[in-house]
């Protein structure tokens, strides 16, 4: 399977960066929940800074990269 086409990619951007990304639902317009991530094997992660995580590449995996305080910064396929 390969990455998501780039509009897809796009729209994913629009809805994360700059939200709170939590872990459950919130009624908070600035807050996403993983619940709302694509789901099934390897379909998201979240990173936080300073956490470990595998450099293996899969192209459809979304990488969430958040900071501090949980706001997304930026997101990567793969």
């Amino acid at each position: 399977m390969g990455p998501p086409s780039e509009e897809v990619q796009k729209q994913w951007r629009d809805k994360l960066v700059g939200k709170k990304i939590v872990d459950s639902p919130s009624d908070h317009p600035e807050h996403f929940s993983t619940q709302d991530l694509p789901q099934g094997p390897q379909a998201h992660r979240v990173i936080a800074p300073g956490n470990m995580y595998t450099q293996d590449f899969r192209p459809e995996r979304m990488n969430v990269h958040v900071d501090d305080d949980g706001f997304c910064t930026h997101i990567r396929f793969g």
